[in-house]
């Protein structure tokens, strides 16, 4: 006889940023908070990054594995020193693309319809099927951008609010669709026929957890690095990095000046040097 959450939960203390669950067993488990109430009372994080709230805040310290705390309220200053050293780029961590998957999942398990006695009803394929015939454009596959416009067919699933900035919020969703796509996209051409569609979101598939490798050495989901004054992040099994001169303006960093005139590197060898940072992409299996 199945137990209720109040029950079930009645003594159990999560702490902050998690929510007490009841497994399938009917226990107690701790898991990430799916999702913070949306009320904007800004703080800074000891990472540097702005929140929405203290929820948020939490909730990606539990999502990320990483120890953030409240540093004030109010968004973050930007900090002000002699060598400029770039801030985190935005990216999509893996428990931000497997949180859209889930969410994604459960928004089409609630579509199907079971058959009826005069009524032929709908599985999960061909709900799937339907969306993809919607936003696919004619040539029978989904890029990025019919995806993410699958994906704003329903705004509550994909509402993801990391960021206090919604521009950054929308950039992030772009990040993950970005990172969906890679996950079942078998002839690597960003984009997905249904097959791989259908793949993407079998909710019984369970995605591999890529790490980083750099220098013989392999890296967590979240992991940073520094690159000249910029900053790289372990994201989904690829290295992000930012793209900033020591000047700390919004261009590719500058190389260290050599016995000749000053000497620039160009977008395409930054882009080189960041590729080089992903030759040795390791993924682990379920």
């Amino acid at each position: 006889e199945g137990k209720s959450k109040s029950k079930v939960c009645a003594n159990v203390f999560c702490g902050a940023g998690r929510e007490c669950a009841v497994t399938e067993k009917g226990e107690p488990s701790c898991l990430c908070i799916e999702q913070c109430k949306p009320h904007k009372r800004s703080v800074c994080g000891s990472n540097g990054k702005t929140y929405r709230n203290h929820c948020e805040l939490h909730r990606d310290a539990c999502l990320t594995g990483l120890k953030v705390q409240v540093y004030h309220d109010g968004h973050c200053e930007e900090k002000k020193t002699d060598k400029a050293v770039a801030a985190s780029p935005i990216v999509c961590y893996l428990a931000n693309r497997n949180e859209l998957r889930s969410r994604v999942i459960q928004w089409l398990q609630h579509e199907v319809v079971p058959d009826g006695w005069f009524a032929k009803g709908s599985n999960f394929s061909n709900i799937l099927l339907k969306y993809f015939k919607d936003y696919d454009n004619g040539d029978s596959q989904l890029d990025s951008t019919e995806f993410l416009k699958f994906l704003q067919h329903n705004e509550t699933a994909i509402n993801i609010t990391s960021y206090a900035d919604e521009e950054n919020n929308r950039l992030l969703r772009s990040l993950c669709v970005d990172a969906l796509i890679e996950l079942s996209d078998e002839n690597t051409d960003w984009k997905l026929s249904f097959d791989e569609f259908l793949n993407c979101f079998k909710p019984g598939f369970n995605p591999p957890e890529r790490k980083c490798a750099l220098e013989d050495e392999t890296y967590e989901d979240g992991a940073e690095t520094q690159v000249e004054c910029n900053r790289c992040v372990c994201a989904c099994g690829n290295w992000v990095c930012t793209a900033v001169t020591c000047e700390g303006t919004d261009k590719v960093p500058a190389v260290e000046k050599t016995e000749g005139a000053d000497q620039e590197m160009t977008e395409e060898e930054w882009t080189r040097r960041v590729a080089e940072l992903n030759k040795h992409q390791v993924s682990l299996a379920p």
